[in-house]
């Protein structure tokens, strides 16, 4: 009999000698009978397996029997040395439960539960063996389950129970059976070849292909769920993204960084970009409806958009004029953040600012607007919103100011496929537009309730104006306003007269005399270059004014650091990691593919049909007989008096070291003559061998060489040449 064993058979009662219960099978045979052990549904049952029989529960037992059995199966309990559990690790103990999935940590806690009942009768004066039955009866679980987990607990702390009561789940063990599972190296990395790649196939597909591959070439594979755990376990879900979906999708799995706002003021920082509305309008002097663009400048503190401009296209001047406004209205900014497009990291705006990854950067650059005002410019990451706090109030006017009522009709919609039934139906006249916008615009400031935590339920504008007050503003001088309302270019002034030619006009001032030759800075109004320009000397001193002298032309110019690091770090190892998986390359995959393509392996037999249809007689139809066409022989005639003729008119030798050039028949005629010398063995000089290996490749000798094949030599004449 084993400890903890609950069903017995007549013949093993018989054979355990128990107390109270006879010795032999008959007498044990006559208890059953006497005492109508197979009455009882519960506790008697037929015996599955070879030679049936009954089986009785060891609860229809004497109670000096059931102690005995109760007795055994303590004494065969494992009885662990007292004080083993002193030494434990509790921090690793606890890890590792920590890492158990929830129902683990349930049944932990039941064994604990149960322990501590067995713990209280035997308070109670119970003995273990006892309380561990009754215990056991009413929770469904045997005595010799209870005994093992008493054992488990033995000289360990009470507080560190729970995590020694808990299964133990080798989950290492599972995860490195499943990497180490029989299969080709080469199977397995065409596999991955195949799966890790930007065209994201399913892996069932790609799983199939390389299974095929395996038949051919005789390769050990997994099973599909097996390869699919495997490939889960080896390649982690940042390289398997980089791998199928690119450095984009990998960057967006880190989270964005979270700036703290409150740690500015007013106009400490502002931000700028351009916005592309989804608005058709009638823009002055263009034939179509066009959707404008609009830069505007926000200040990053309390999120107050501070200047704005329409333009058709991104250009360096509207970004320089509503600057100037924002400037001109409420002071320089200390920090400016956009990006690295042209329109923002131009010369004229950002020269000499380092970082910038536009334009050459040269000696002669002069110090950019932002530079001279002494704003530090940062350049955020294109296409990323969360680099530039504007992009979230551009995604606001794009519900509340584009989809305003009065632009019923020329809404385009924010997606190609979300085109509204009324598209384009109507376009908004340029004004109306402007006006709508500007209003849109100061609703957006003055909405209260901002849930920022700058705002804290004001608006963008009292929670400007609130550190406006307080915070240290710089003004601009009126020396200043030059810089942003003019344009700059180092322009060289006439040798001779010191006349500056720019735009198609040209400026002249008696005082500029002495200018000649000299480089100069040019600073204009770009809506009015008939006014005249500001000339700057290269160390940016203040020249004068040079009033314009020929008015021949006129142009109007309207027209997170650390962050960044480790991005750039988790791209690289991702990068390393992709290459360490990935070891067959996609070419070498697309090899193998060709070459069990050509092979073709068995050949599959054409299914054949299982039903036959009768064919019924068919009146017959007789077959035209193919008659030769006479207009073919003459067109074939005339081609070979065509050739006879152009041989008449070729160049006469064809053994000249030098290849003839009159005729395409006679460089063809010449190229035989080489290829026939080489093909007998004869001497061939170097250059004609050279000169019909190029030749060969033109489509002059392709195209005369097949006429050779169709015709042979009568293409040359009736000599043949």
């Amino acid at each position: 009999m084993t400890p903890d064993q609950e069903w017995w058979t007549p013949a093993e009662l018989a054979s355990a000698c128990l107390p109270d219960l006879p010795s032999t099978r008959q007498g044990i045979d006559a208890v059953i009978a006497r005492e109508g052990w197979r009455r009882q549904p519960d506790l008697a049952r037929k015996r599955a397996g070879r030679g049936g029989g009954w089986e009785y529960h060891w609860t229809l037992l004497p109670s000096r029997a059931r102690k005995a059995l109760l007795v055994h199966a303590a004494e065969a309990a494992p009885k662990p040395k007292r004080g083993a559990k002193a030494n434990v690790d509790r921090d690793a103990l606890w890890a590792r439960y920590d890492a158990l999935p929830a129902k683990a940590k349930a049944k932990a806690a039941q064994r604990l539960a149960i322990i501590q009942m067995v713990e209280a009768l035997v308070r109670g004066g119970a003995t273990k063996v006892v309380a561990a039955y009754e215990v056991g009866r009413d929770h469904g679980v045997s005595p010799r389950s209870i005994f093992t987990w008493l054992g488990m607990v033995e000289g360990a702390r009470i507080d560190d129970r729970m995590p020694l009561l808990a299964p133990r789940y080798d989950t290492a063990a599972r995860a490195a059976a499943i990497v180490t599972a029989e299969c080709s190296p080469e199977w397995w990395d065409a596999l991955k070849a195949d799966y890790l790649r930007l065209e994201q196939p399913s892996f069932t597909s790609c799983y199939r292909r390389s299974a095929r591959l395996a038949s051919r070439h005789g390769w050990a594979v997994l099973n599909e769920r097996t390869a699919r755990r495997r490939l889960d376990t080896e390649v982690s879900a940042s390289t398997r993204t980089l791998a199928r979906k690119g450095v984009a999708a990998l960057k967006e799995r880190l989270p964005s960084q979270t700036r703290d706002k409150t740690t500015l003021h007013a106009m400490e920082a502002v931000n700028a970009d351009f916005h592309k509305w989804d608005v058709w309008v009638l823009w002055p002097g263009q034939d179509k409806p066009v959707r404008p663009q609009m830069v505007a400048w926000q200040d990053i503190y309390s999120g107050r958009v501070l200047a704005w401009r329409l333009a058709l296209t991104p250009n360096k001047e509207d970004v320089a004029l509503s600057f100037g406004e924002m400037v001109a209205s409420f002071g320089i900014p200390d920090h400016v953040v956009f990006d690295n497009g042209r329109e923002f990291a131009n010369k004229f705006l950002t020269g000499q600012a380092t970082h910038r990854h536009r334009f050459r950067a040269l000696p002669t650059d002069i110090p950019g607007l932002l530079k001279q005002l002494g704003c530090e410019e940062h350049f955020a990451t294109p296409y990323s919103g969360q680099s530039k706090p504007i992009e979230r109030a551009f995604r606001d006017m794009c519900d509340a100011i584009a989809r305003d009522p009065r632009f019923v009709g020329a809404w385009t919609g924010n997606r190609p496929d979300a085109k509204p039934e009324n598209y384009q139906s109507v376009a908004v006249p340029f004004e109306r537009f402007c006006a709508v916008i500007g209003e849109g615009i100061e609703e957006h400031n003055s909405r209260t309730g901002r849930r920022s935590e700058v705002a804290s339920g004001r608006s963008f504008i009292e929670a400007f104006e609130a550190s406006y007050a307080t915070a240290p503003i710089r003004k601009a001088t009126e020396a200043q306003r030059r810089l942003w309302l003019m344009g700059a270019e180092g322009i060289k002034a006439d040798a001779r007269t010191g006349l500056i030619r720019f735009q198609g006009n040209e400026y002249w001032a008696p005082w500029m005399a002495d200018l000649a030759g000299k480089r100069v800075v040019v600073r204009f109004d770009p809506a009015d270059l008939w006014a005249g320009v500001h000339l700057y000397g290269l160390n940016g001193a203040f020249l004068g004014h040079g009033p314009c002298k020929a008015k021949t032309g006129f142009f109007d110019l309207d027209g997170a650091k650390a962050q960044a690091k480790a991005r750039a770090a988790f791209v690289r190892a991702e990068r390393e990691a992709l290459k360490a998986a990935n070891r067959m390359k996609v070419t070498e995959l697309s090899a193998l593919l060709d070459a069990a393509a050509q092979d073709g392996g068995e050949a599959r037999p054409a299914p054949q049909s299982k039903i036959v249809r009768p064919a019924f007689k068919l009146p017959r139809t007789a077959t035209p007989e193919a008659r030769p066409d006479p207009s073919l022989d003459q067109a074939q005639a005339a081609l070979v008096a065509d050739f006879a003729r152009a041989r008449e008119a070729r160049a006469q030798s064809l053994g000249t070291s030098r290849p003839p050039r009159d005729s395409d028949l006679s460089r063809f005629a010449h190229a035989l003559k080489i290829k026939q010398r080489l093909e007998a063995g004869q001497p061939v000089p170097r250059d004609q061998e050279h000169w019909l290996s190029t030749y060969q490749q033109q489509p002059e000798y392709r195209a005369l060489a097949r006429l050779h094949e169709d015709f042979g030599e009568a293409m040359f004449g009736q000599d043949g040449g």
